[in-house]
């Protein structure tokens, strides 16, 4: 039933609230880009999944959530440029799809795009995102924080770390 009033309770607002009395977040019109590759930014056109599989020869494609990253496999060697799309915070599907890119050998760059805030970083960046074009500003201080917390992980990634067990039994 639609709420006429537009209330708190018809809306999701959970990933809205500022949290332990922390800041609200200063908003930008311009999305920030950060990025931890050398190589110059491939700025060219993204081209959807289904129009890059119906014969595009473009090298950037946009993946969406519903999209399966397996079916640009064949075509790795010639993308430049993966963005995969996070519409919304808690929708980790593209966690799925840097991953199958990067176990499968992509080494263009991986964007991730949309929905997504600071203390998601370290687990893009050890997925093997090496890009990011936030929907919001973030505050580039706190992600160098989040990334340089822990000198040690427990599981392996895409990143290349070492677990802590690997470092203790060899």
């Amino acid at each position: 039933m639609a709420d006429p009033d537009n209330t708190a309770a018809s809306r999701d607002v959970q990933d809205q609230v500022a949290v332990g009395g922390a800041p609200a977040p200063v908003l930008d019109d311009a999305p920030a880009r950060l990025r931890y590759r050398s190589d110059a930014p491939d700025d060219g056109p993204l081209v959807s999944l289904a129009d890059f599989l119906a014969s595009s020869n473009a090298g950037a494609v946009r993946l969406d959530p519903a999209d399966d990253a397996r079916a640009l496999l064949p075509h790795l060697s010639r993308l430049r440029l993966v963005e995969v799309s996070f519409p919304r915070f808690r929708d980790g599907r593209g966690y799925s799809s840097a991953r199958i890119l990067r176990e499968h050998g992509y080494v263009g760059e991986l964007r991730a795009a949309g929905d997504i805030n600071e203390d998601q970083m370290l687990f893009l960046r050890r997925i093997g995102f090496d890009s990011f074009v936030p929907d919001r500003a973030l505050d580039t201080g706190v992600i160098e924080r989040a990334l340089a917390r822990y000198p040690h992980v427990y599981m392996k990634s895409s990143d290349g770390l070492k677990p802590a067990w690997a470092l203790r039994h060899g």
